[in-house]
């Protein structure tokens, strides 16, 4: 199995609630966060993807289990795995840490989907073939 993708991000007085501890909804922006720089890292341009196929993912499902809190000024890390790669979609297994203190864990179901007719699609064999290989 292949190591999973890392991204770390600082937790800013605008992710915290009025505790000083990051909102728990925040934690999904950290998550698309990361799949937006894996998508990057594995050379997926997004932008490129919405004008040359009209195509672009969206968020199918999300299931998340909170373990601890961060706070103002941490740093996490964040770490991506693909659980499976469909036709149209990808399931994402996703983890927030801080050190070696797991405090988040995700799984997230991404779609390709038609912008015109927001409709599932096929991902591009170019875009999926990067996902394999990322």
């Amino acid at each position: 199995m292949p190591s999973p993708f890392t991204w770390t991000v600082r937790v800013y007085y605008e992710d915290t609630d009025a505790g000083g501890i990051v909102f728990y909804a925040n934690y999904l922006k950290f998550f698309e966060r990361a799949r937006t720089e894996w998508l990057r890292a594995a050379g997926v341009d997004q932008q490129a993807l919405i004008e040359r196929e009209g195509a672009g993912f969206v968020v199918k499902s999300a299931s998340i289990d909170y373990h601890a809190p961060a706070r103002l000024d941490d740093e996490i890390t964040l770490t991506l795995t693909v659980e499976k790669l469909g036709r149209a979609s990808v399931q994402f297994a996703q983890k927030a840490y801080k050190g070696d203190q797991l405090l988040v864990e995700a799984s997230v179901k991404v779609g390709c989907v038609d912008l015109a007719t927001v409709r599932p699609r096929s991902l591009p064999g170019d875009v999926a073939d990067k996902m394999r290989a990322a």
